[in-house]
């Protein structure tokens, strides 16, 4: 009885690897280094793209949005005192000392607009 082997189950000659094994081990190889090339390719064009748009986005600047020479008019009772100040993006939060107590106002620096104002209570429950 004569038993024979399918060629593909074969080992190549001096390695333990079918010639199917190989195949499939070469179109590996070969779509990761299409991967690694088209992810290096999209990097790049990326790179390039975000630095010529540099220039383009236009940021209002806060005195961009205001008329020349014009300036933000908070109105603060006469007591009032001004005793700290904190600017995050175009939001100016004002801490005022006033003799009703302290508050603090929250101003949009490009529209020159309170967006609010907050009474502080010190008072526990």
């Amino acid at each position: 009885m004569a038993v024979t082997e399918e060629p593909d189950n074969t080992p190549l000659p001096g390695t333990v690897f079918t010639p199917r094994q190989v195949r499939i081990l070469k179109i590996a190889v070969i779509v990761m280094g299409i991967l690694l090339v088209g992810g290096f390719g999209l990097v790049m064009a990326t790179i390039v793209y975000q630095a010529t748009q540099l220039g383009k986005e236009e940021a209002i600047a806060p005195q961009a949005a205001l008329a020349e020479g014009a300036g933000i008019e908070l109105v603060i009772p006469p007591d009032a005192t001004v005793t700290s100040m904190a600017l995050d993006g175009d939001r100016l939060a004002l801490h005022l000392q006033t003799s009703a107590g302290p508050e603090i106002a929250v101003i949009d620096v490009v529209s020159g607009t309170v967006v609010s104002r907050i009474k502080l209570n010190a008072n526990k429950p």
